[in-house]
């Protein structure tokens, strides 16, 4: 019974590595847009999605410039209002989404692919998209919503320790603006500026397509025009510059009427395509990135009791995002939390994870693929994320097989160059001790 169970467990453990990604196909449309379409047949359902080079990296002097243009996509467009656009959509059943992160500014449309219904979800979704008119009244209306926000935002430890941490890390270089924007650039703020940012980085040239549905590739190619057919071809957006390294580590206390204290750990880390990417992936995983069976989570919650909740991850993007480690404990013990955190940082820098702690992150890496893919919605982000960042088509089909070639030793190596416990960003906001 034992050798049968043994058995058992080794083939599902190869299944779950074997389990193939969809099959992405891509091409360019006529005006240069970026095409990448999976076949999904099973659900009467296209799920589209367009990303432009156009996130808060691009505010330049202007803060909160790409989140306010985003928002006001569906605001109005030639005839039709705000109202107008939701009844339509909400009308044929179809779904219109839109949000902006650092580097990019997504826009989504979930639709029947039956013709008819399909038809009007492109043509409104397009028009959206390709030609909104950037009411004055929504232009005021949004801007004075993202000016409460940012009091909202004053006022909360997490968003004053975010907001720091990444303008420590991040100085200069354009990642370290906020999509919120700031008081004095929202204010000064004009119409104008949000129809030329448009107008700039809202082409053909700088998006990239992603189709996931009932469509066959004959259809997707129509789609894919009709999409881009009202965009101008323009031009991409120039290349952003390389983060540079921290040269020293930066400690930054910020007193708040809070019980607790948050705590950000970090500094640059990797980027989108990083050939170091699946080892610091599977690394992070045994450090912090396994919720309550990680190696913080253990030594910092479990055997000290000193915070509920800490964790570590990586944000790669187009250039190094951050590596973050974070958590909230008592104001009285803070200090003691911090020390700990960075004890066990450096610990793992130095000697790296056991065997036992690798083979067990591995199973569960390799063991939840299959849920990761399971969905088109789910499908479609990656499919986004593949294209804009010029990762491999294959990505999904060898992502499991790139994780168990992870060593203990690769781990030691990867960290000991990429992540430096001496030259850290540290922000703690919270009461005075």
């Amino acid at each position: 019974m034992r050798n049968k169970l043994i058995v058992l467990l080794s083939l599902l453990i190869v299944s779950s590595i074997g389990v193939a990604g969809p099959k992405i196909e891509n091409w360019q449309t006529k005006n240069g847009a970026k095409v990448f379409y999976v076949n999904a047949p099973e659900l009467p359902i296209v799920d589209l999605r367009m990303v432009f080079d156009a996130g808060s990296a691009r505010d330049a002097d202007k803060p909160g410039l790409a989140s306010l243009t985003n928002s006001l996509l569906d605001e109005g467009t030639g005839e039709l209002s705000v109202d107008q656009i939701a009844e339509q959509f909400e009308g044929i059943g179809a779904r219109f989404g839109a949000s902006s992160l650092r580097d990019m500014a997504v826009t989504s449309l979930r639709s029947l692919n039956d013709k008819a219904v399909l038809d009007k979800a492109l043509d409104l979704f397009s028009n959206v998209v390709a030609k909104p008119n950037f009411p004055e009244k929504s232009f005021q209306r949004n801007r004075k919503s993202m000016l409460v926000g940012l009091q909202v935002a004053s006022q909360r430890p997490n968003s004053i320790a975010s907001k720091a941490f990444y303008k420590q890390v991040f100085a200069e270089h354009p990642y370290a603006i906020d999509g919120s924007g700031t008081e004095a650039s929202l204010t000064a703020m004009t119409r104008q500026d949000v129809v030329d940012f448009h107008k700039r980085y809202y082409v053909a040239k700088n998006a990239v397509i992603a189709i996931v549905g009932a469509v066959s590739r004959a259809q997707a190619e129509q789609l894919a025009e009709r999409l881009t057919s009202g965009l101008v071809a323009g031009e991409a957006a120039p290349t952003l510059a390389k983060v540079k390294a921290l040269s020293a580590p930066v400690m930054k206390r910020v007193n708040h009427p809070s019980q607790q204290t948050h705590i950000l750990v970090g500094q640059p880390g990797m980027h989108r395509g990083d050939p170091d990417y699946t080892t610091l992936y599977v690394g992070n995983h045994i450090l912090g990135g396994s919720g309550l069976v990680s190696r913080l989570s253990d030594k910092v919650r479990e055997q000290r009791g000193l915070a509920y909740s800490v964790y570590s991850y990586f944000s790669p993007m187009r250039e190094d995002g951050p590596f973050t480690m974070g958590m909230q404990t008592k104001n009285s013990q803070a200090d003691d939390a911090l020390a700990l955190l960075k004890k066990v940082l450096k610990e793992y820098v130095d000697k790296g994870p056991t065997e036992d702690e690798l083979k067990r992150s591995k199973q569960n890496i390799t063991g939840g693929f299959a849920l990761r893919v399971d969905s088109n919605k789910k499908i479609i982000e990656y499919v986004a994320m593949i294209g804009f960042y010029g990762l491999p088509l294959d990505y999904l089909d060898t992502f499991n097989a790139k994780v168990e070639a992870v060593t203990v030793e690769k781990i030691k190596d990867a960290f000991k160059r990429r992540v430096h416990p001496d030259k850290l960003v540290t922000i703690m906001v919270g009461g005075d001790k």
